[in-house]
């Protein structure tokens, strides 16, 4: 480019490399700063959805979700420590492990809510209905993993691939669950105050910018590109911790029963389902058959 239109001299070329070289360092300083300033926004805002979960007793309600957030916490707190003080290796090794128990963490929050929305009628299931709950998630997850590609994925290692396609997955598992609740939630007696909705749209905002941002990172060219994007996903992350703060620090309505009819549709639900697992049971090897 610096040939294009005409030859530049010495003194030029000198003056025009110090220029090229000073913007890049006070890009390379922006970038760090609001890095530095996302993290240390994300954390504070983490520990105040922690205070206001203990505050409204969450541990009764909603245990895996405040596990969940801590877990969360003491991963950026972690990540951000072993960043800065050790290698880069360790750092990718320190990412791999967190990233499992976060999927494995995320998915019990998803069985966990499927199970609170039932607290109006909890004392009429069975306790085996929240497996029930949790392999319905699994297979919906199952249907959802062919179709969870992440471009690029392919270059990766074995493992990391395979990380990535969970990753992937769950970010839809979430959108699915949020989408399900919203759009079902006149039938669930669900709203917008009750604590369900609230986190199944927080997990959904952010996993609908950061399936977006996967799908735009397939047309970036620059590593700056593809930096900005991420810090989009931290922006929506963090804009969710904010929504959690505000819908927190307000009291919980009390929860409506659900209508004679959708009560006895999950009855007849639970019914169904237990009936199959006896049936199973009773068709076990060793067991008698009628008539013999």
């Amino acid at each position: 480019m610096r040939t294009t239109y005409r030859l530049l001299n010495e003194d030029e070329t000198d003056d025009r490399d110090a220029k090229l070289a000073a913007a890049s360092n006070e890009f390379v300083a922006f970038s760090v700063n609001f890095n530095t300033v996302l993290w240390i926004s994300g954390t504070v805002a983490e520990a105040a959805v922690i205070a206001l979960l203990l505050y409204r007793r969450a541990w009764f309600s909603q245990p895996v979700f405040l596990i969940y957030i801590s877990w969360t916490l003491i991963g950026s707190v972690g990540a951000f420590t072993v960043l800065r003080g050790f290698s880069h290796s360790l750092y990718l090794s320190f990412y791999f492990a967190y990233t499992i128990v976060d999927s494995v963490l995320l998915f019990g929050v998803l069985v966990e809510l499927g199970w609170s929305i039932l607290r109006p009628l909890r004392s009429s299931l069975p306790r085996r209905f929240l497996v029930f709950i949790a392999i319905l998630i699994l297979a919906i997850g199952a249907a959802i993993w062919p179709f969870a590609s992440v471009p690029g994925a392919g270059n990766q290692p074995l493992e990391v691939a395979i990380l990535m396609h969970m990753q992937q997955t769950i970010s839809i598992l979430r959108i699915v669950v949020f989408v399900a609740l919203a759009g079902c939630s006149h039938l669930l007696s669900i709203g917008w105050r009750d604590r369900e909705l609230q986190i199944a749209t927080g997990l959904g905002f952010t996993s609908m910018v950061g399936l977006t941002v996967a799908i735009l990172h397939t047309h970036q060219t620059t590593r700056e590109q593809y930096s900005d994007l991420n810090r989009f996903v931290v922006a929506s992350y963090l804009c969710s911790l904010l929504y959690w703060i505000f819908c927190f620090s307000r009291q919980e309505e009390k929860r409506r029963e659900f209508s004679p009819q959708m009560q006895s549709m999950l009855l007849a639900v639970a019914g169904a389902a237990r009936s199959t697992r006896i049936g199973m049971t009773d068709a076990g090897p060793g067991k008698p058959r009628g008539g013999r």
